[in-house]
């Protein structure tokens, strides 16, 4: 049955914007200062432009369900695909109890703000938000597009745009800056290693914009309004970023950014210098809701990498099946209790910067270990299929391909290896142990598929009579 197209290309761009663009990115950025312009650039030219540019051909010329599944499939085989799906989803998974604190931490502005520093608030708020979220996926993908829309709008554009026109505000009529908005303070030292660890979380700030790829069937045209949904998301996204993350340096020093509640710690602040205090709750009732936008795309995306595994047999039958909305009803239900799970840091951790922080750093590694994935499968595409229809190329010829996978892979190995080094400016606990946690953390996570296939049995590929529930 052909597969009706409900996604425009603003509806697709709007995903990508609430998936990467949100101002929940902005506050881990902030604590480089002046100094994130530099690295906002700098992974804008070695891992953002080859993400978007590699997505887009892969996409393109593979627009099958199934994403970063399918594209690695079939470079190498089943079972790398299954690796790459599963690196994607688990990397979502971490990342819930991050944006979801961020969500609770934001609401708290609405009542009382001190609920933003108090673990047990956040964990039962982010309990109760994921499942929520959850159960409206269950309605289907047309609802998860508006939502993300309109989340987009609401909560991302709208306060977003705020905080940088405060931001102006606030330098024009000369108060006090925490940055140096000077030429020397641009250019940052790139001998030390805390600068380096902080640049894994922009380049995770950057990540997602290939996750739009599993709604490739569901686009109007895919094969020419997705790469246009590519460059509007990308200049969005930039746009409103760079001068927001300078907002927020601006007003609040670097020790004190809260990397759970920074955007509306800063919100907070120009209200009280402006007497706006009375707009609080409303910014931060949009903030979160924009937040919660990008929670929902998430919760669909990355499942339907798994749902296409589950269908090809990679897991019991039961994951495979889908509601009458085309959602995989059990795999969503499996995926929230898994985050629930995860969320447990934010109550057993000393603070809950440390917990945000030790997610936020393997999240950065399992999706940055799926990258070198994908930027490999397009290269080994462009030589064992290059008369396949790409009706966008990345441009270059073979020499192009090689540059912009080089880069983008180069640029995520360097990455991956700084980042499981705990940085300086956030209190941890031994760091020797932060690290050898790490190491296990991606060790173990990256071995799923290999535990999964291990216990795989013949009726897991067998097609069943009715696979929808």
């Amino acid at each position: 049955m052909k597969t009706k197209r409900v996604l425009s290309i603003f509806m697709l761009t709007m995903i990508n914007v609430a998936t990467i663009g949100s101002v929940k990115n902005w506050p881990v950025t902030a604590e480089y200062g002046l100094y994130s312009v530099f690295f906002f650039l700098l992974a804008t030219l070695i891992f953002f432009i080859p993400t978007a540019l590699i997505s887009a051909e892969l996409a393109t010329g593979w627009p099958k369900i199934g994403g970063v599944f399918a594209w690695v499939k079939e470079a190498f085989g089943h079972r790398t695909g299954f690796l790459a799906s599963w690196l994607q989803w688990m990397q979502t998974i971490v990342w819930y109890p991050t944006a979801l604190a961020f969500i609770a931490a934001t609401i708290a502005y609405i009542f009382n703000p001190a609920l933003a520093k108090n673990p047990i608030y956040t964990f039962f708020m982010i309990l109760g938000i994921f499942w929520g979220t959850t159960l409206i996926n269950f309605r289907g993908m047309r609802t998860s597009g508006w939502i993300s829309s309109f989340g987009m709008i609401l909560g991302t554009f709208f306060p977003g745009i705020f905080i940088i026109v405060l931001g102006a505000i606030w330098l024009i009529q000369g108060n006090p800056s925490q940055i140096d908005f000077t030429l020397r303070n641009l250019i940052p030292d790139m001998s030390d290693l805390t600068q380096l660890i902080l640049f894994t979380g922009v380049m995770i700030s950057l990540a997602g914009i290939e996750m739009s790829a599993v709604h490739a069937l569901d686009v109007e045209n895919p094969r020419k309004n997705y790469p246009k949904a590519i460059l509007y998301s990308a200049l969005i996204i930039l746009g409103l970023s760079i001068p927001g993350v300078l907002s927020i340096a601006t007003v609040i020093p670097q020790g004190e950014i809260s990397l759970l509640a920074g955007s509306i710690q800063s919100i907070a602040i120009f209200f009280e210098q402006y007497n706006l205090k009375f707009l609080l709750p409303l910014i931060a009732f949009l903030v979160a809701f924009g937040t919660m936008a990008s929670v929902s795309t998430w919760t669909v995306g990355p499942v339907k990498g798994i749902l296409a595994a589950a269908q090809a047999g990679d897991f019991p039958p039961l994951f495979r099946k889908i509601n009458k909305n085309g959602m995989p009803k059990p795999l969503l239900i499996l995926q929230a209790i898994v985050v629930s799970i995860l969320s447990l840091p934010f109550v057993f951790l000393p603070s809950l910067n440390e917990a945000y922080w030790m997610l936020l750093a393997m999240v950065a590694e399992l999706y940055l270990l799926m990258y070198l994935l994908m930027f490999a499968a397009a290269v080994k595409l462009r030589y064992s299929q290059p008369k396949a229809e790409r009706p966008y190329r990345v441009p270059g010829g073979k020499v192009g391909i090689w540059i912009v996978a080089g880069v983008g892979s180069l640029a995520a190995l360097i990455t991956m290896i700084f980042g499981v080094l705990p940085p300086k400016h956030i209190a941890l606990m031994n760091r020797k142990t932060y690290v050898v946690l790490m190491v296990i953390g991606i060790i173990l996570f990256s071995l799923g598929p290999s535990i999964i296939l291990l216990f795989q049995k013949p009726s897991w590929k067998r097609k069943l009579e009715h696979e929808t529930i």
